[in-house]
């Protein structure tokens, strides 16, 4: 069905698009719980163009951007553009302004909470870090939601102020130890980890993320507003396509001054990672929406559909339990081709079985939000 700006919504009032554009983004994340794409890393590949594909779903190990860099920012900048949508449709069925801004707040303490209780899980004890998506995305969603309805030019010039920020903290950081702003564990996104938990994370990823990321959520917000006007579908693709590219020069073009880096949110790697989403909305836009190629689509939108499900089952444990399922039925018929391709199969299944824990919730019509 259309709403009143000519918008294609499904049964349930969602953009099909934004579903299509998410449920392929938590699709992919699904498959990193089975280990999928460290078997297709696996060193007995290399020198194959399998294994030169798989090192495209791993992380940049520093100064560099692979597509996985792309995920998280994907995802941060989704939830922004759907929410211009779900305040459209509260605002019709009555909420006021104040109940609105209520359970916005009671999501985003929901997201720290649940953020900061997955890393308690793994080591066992309580330990406050916030480097997953959900303990950022708690920041990045209250901020641009208090941001919203300001003008389009007051949102950009306060997400430009945010990587700014984020920016002359790195260079000017003051601290022996942590004042080398592109170095591994030596910066002030370390210090400000130092700060909060007493210890580095892993991977030399840093909480202070959350800040310059929230250019990401806000920019998807200003995505929705455009996608949810009574402009012309074509007049929509444009702006977008337009933003998207202005954000890979000013990205690609910054990196020689500093360098494109996503374990610490550089303001090339912001620039650049924005650019990229605003040009898959467009396409995602453009496919489902303007040329209606909507039925096979539905595969990746049925795992939009419940992306905090999806993201909290994988991390507690979801994608390796569906791994030992078909685990020994591949290795018990497939064992004779060898331990490797066996992985590799068995992680498929598991894939595909997460895959239809979602298309089961889909039929049943139950979603899970906050």
């Amino acid at each position: 069905m259309a709403d009143t700006n000519g918008v294609m919504l499904s049964q349930e009032g969602r953009l099909l698009s934004l579903d299509f554009f998410r449920g392929f983004t938590m699709f992919l994340l699904v498959a990193e719980g089975t280990g999928f794409f460290n078997y297709l890393a696996d060193p007995q590949l290399k020198g194959t163009i399998i294994y030169a594909i798989a090192q495209q779903f791993h992380h940049h190990h520093w100064h560099g951007l692979h597509f996985w860099d792309l995920v998280q920012p994907f995802f941060m900048f989704i939830v922004g553009v759907a929410m211009p949508f779900s305040y459209a449709k509260r605002s019709r069925r009555g909420d006021s302004y104040a109940l609105i801004r209520n359970h916005a707040v009671r999501r985003s303490i929901t997201l720290l909470i649940l953020g900061w209780a997955l890393y308690c899980i793994g080591p066992g004890r309580i330990t406050f870090r916030f480097q997953n998506v959900l303990a950022q995305l708690s920041v990045t969603y209250i901020i641009a939601f208090f941001m919203m309805n300001k003008r389009v030019r007051t949102q950009i010039i306060v997400s430009v102020a945010l990587i700014a920020l984020t920016e002359i903290l790195y260079r000017t950081f003051p601290v022996s130890g942590f004042n080398q702003p592109f170095t591994p564990d030596h910066n002030f996104g370390a210090w400000v980890d130092m700060l909060i938990s007493g210890e580095l994370s892993g991977g030399h990823w840093v909480s202070f993320n959350a800040i310059p990321t929230t250019a990401h959520t806000m920019w998807g917000v200003l995505a929705g507003h455009v996608l949810i006007s009574n402009r012309t579908p074509g007049k929509k693709i444009r702006i977008l396509v337009v933003a998207g590219v202005i954000g890979l020069a000013l990205g690609y073009g910054l990196n020689p001054i500093t360098p494109i880096i996503k374990r610490i949110c550089t303001s090339s790697f912001i620039f650049v990672s924005g650019g990229w989403a605003l040009l898959a909305l467009a396409f995602s836009f453009w496919l489902i929406d303007v040329k209606k190629v909507q039925k096979w689509s539905v595969f990746f939108a049925v795992v939009g559909m419940n992306p905090l499900f999806i993201y909290l089952f994988g991390h507690i444990g979801g994608g390796e339990m569906m791994y030992s399922v078909p685990k020994p039925f591949v290795f018990g018929l497939l064992g004779w081709m060898g331990e490797l391709p066996a992985q590799i199969i068995t992680a498929f299944i598991a894939w595909m079985m997460l895959w239809y824990i979602t298309y089961w919730l889909y039929k049943r019509r139950i979603f899970i939000k906050l």
